[in-house]
């Protein structure tokens, strides 16, 4: 252990440790070799126009760097939805529920309780009320109901948590993958709140769990072209009362066993105020459509009785590991330290020259981020997220206990998890923060933050966490 911090304080910091000293000595001893004389008699001699260059150059390299470079954008706050007390559904409840359904027989029914007996999901999470009766009451009312409840809810938190008025947005996105209606999620935003009428909205559907990603990307675009200081609203949600499946196809009962209420919604800015909270360094998107495998492993379709509901195939989880290898190709290029990224290469050549009994070395994340938000798409995901990346059960803790409190709550859940880390106190000024998501296509997306404050009141209006953060961590079953 002592031998590894070694290389990686030598590697990592090698113009320092080495390049400098080894150049100063260098310098030093030609000097002495010279003489005070003759060095003082080669710098008279130095021509005005050198000096000048050697001045006015560097100067102005920097000056068009600093006004070529993209604008840092800034996440002055966030908020997550935390739904009403009655929308609470324990695991008994959704049993019971489905032991009643005309749908499931025997075989069925035990196939669901042990489902939901090895999901990691607690008896907390929330289901909007129309799904609590027998049968579920799902309809485009409900589904509007719900979308109201929840994204209302949600920026209702976070206007009250940030003091700006919605006059001041310049920018709007939203997602929601499965529930699309007519007028979309911008037109209901701009008219409940009144928004201006030149405000550029975008909004997205069917990109799957990882279009919070996705937003934040487009957010942060049209913020590059919009006036300095402005403002970006984005709101990530999944409506489950329109997604929720009641047929009997096995396929397609896990969604529904896994999926639950929730949304976020996110304040974003190129002007760094005394009130931002993070900064936005990287975002990197895979995405594999083009393989067949891939582009089928996750659909919204009819069942052989008419029921609409989301398929997932057996090839999911191998699928969402080639896509995440993917990613992080492209994002540890950016992100790892020289340390990691040479121990790669060396591996790589040694696999090329000795063949393939020689294992490639799978860097460590954790010397790049502190933090870790591993979609909370299902406990098989995220125990393939750990095994892939070598994250201590720490590591993923945010993730495993936002599924357990909240369940899937789709594009959102990484902000619960942020949200986690925060409630815990373990933020810090300077910490990074790996947000990665998962989604239909397939696509894995990441999004690196940097922290630049700490949070002075977790339990403040919107925190999810803020009744429950003292009942957690908890042990999950590993039946």
């Amino acid at each position: 252990m002592v031998s590894k911090r070694l290389y990686q304080v030598v590697v990592n910091n090698f113009l320092i440790v080495v390049v400098i000293p080894v150049t100063a000595v260098v310098l030093v001893r030609k000097a002495a070799q010279l003489g005070p004389d003759e060095v003082l008699s080669r710098l008279h001699g130095l021509r005005q126009v050198h000096v000048f260059l050697a001045v006015f150059v560097p100067f102005a390299m920097a000056t068009l760097y600093l006004l070529r470079r993209p604008r840092s954008v800034y996440l002055v706050d966030y908020a997550c939805c935390r739904p009403n007390s009655n929308c609470r559904v324990s695991l008994g409840s959704f049993t019971e529920s489905a032991r009643l359904s005309p749908y499931i027989d025997e075989g069925t029914f035990r196939f669901i309780t042990r489902m939901l007996r090895r999901s990691g999901l607690g008896d907390q999470t929330y289901l909007h009320p129309s799904l609590h009766h027998i049968p579920p009451r799902c309809c485009l009312s409900e589904s509007r109901d719900e979308a109201e409840q929840v994204v209302f809810g949600t920026v209702d938190d976070l206007l009250a948590k940030t003091g700006i008025s919605p006059g001041a947005i310049d920018i709007l996105v939203t997602n929601c993958s499965g529930f699309t209606p007519t007028p979309n999620f911008t037109d209901m935003m701009v008219n409940r709140y009144k928004l201006r009428s030149d405000i550029r909205h975008v909004n997205m559907s069917g990109m799957g769990c990882s279009a919070g990603v996705v937003s934040v990307e487009v957010a942060r675009n049209l913020l590059q072209a919009a006036r300095r200081g402005a403002h970006a609203l984005v709101v990530s949600t999944e409506i489950t009362s329109f997604i929720y499946y009641t047929g009997p196809d096995r396929t397609m009962l896990l969604p529904g066993a896994l999926f639950r209420m929730g949304a976020a919604a996110v304040l974003l800015s190129t002007s760094r105020s005394s009130k931002s909270r993070f900064r936005l360094t990287h975002i990197v998107r895979t995405l594999t459509a083009a393989q067949d495998k891939a582009y089928l492993c996750a659909s919204l379709k009819e069942d052989e009785h008419g029921e609409t509901g989301i398929y997932l195939s057996k090839d999911l989880v191998p699928v969402a590991g080639e896509t995440l290898k993917a990613n992080i190709a492209a994002l540890g290029s950016v992100v790892l330290p020289p340390s990691e990224k040479l121990l790669f290469v060396l591996s790589f050549i040694a696999r090329k020259a000795l063949g393939r009994r020689i294992k490639l070395y799978m860097p460590d994340f954790r010397t790049a981020f502190e933090h870790f938000c591993v979609h909370s798409g299902g406990r098989a995901v995220i125990d393939a997220v750990q095994a892939s990346l070598r994250l201590s059960d720490e590591n993923v803790e945010p993730s495993r206990m936002t599924l357990h409190r909240f369940g899937n709550t789709s594009s959102s859940s990484l902000w619960y998890e942020l949200a986690y880390i925060e409630a815990k106190g373990r933020a810090r000024k300077g910490d990074r923060v790996w947000m990665v998501g998962f989604g239909s296509g397939f696509k894995c997306n990441s999004a690196v933050w940097e922290c630049i404050t700490s949070p002075s009141d977790t339990s403040i209006l919107g925190a999810p966490w803020a009744d429950s953060i003292h009942h957690y961590p908890v042990k999950i079953s590993k039946e």
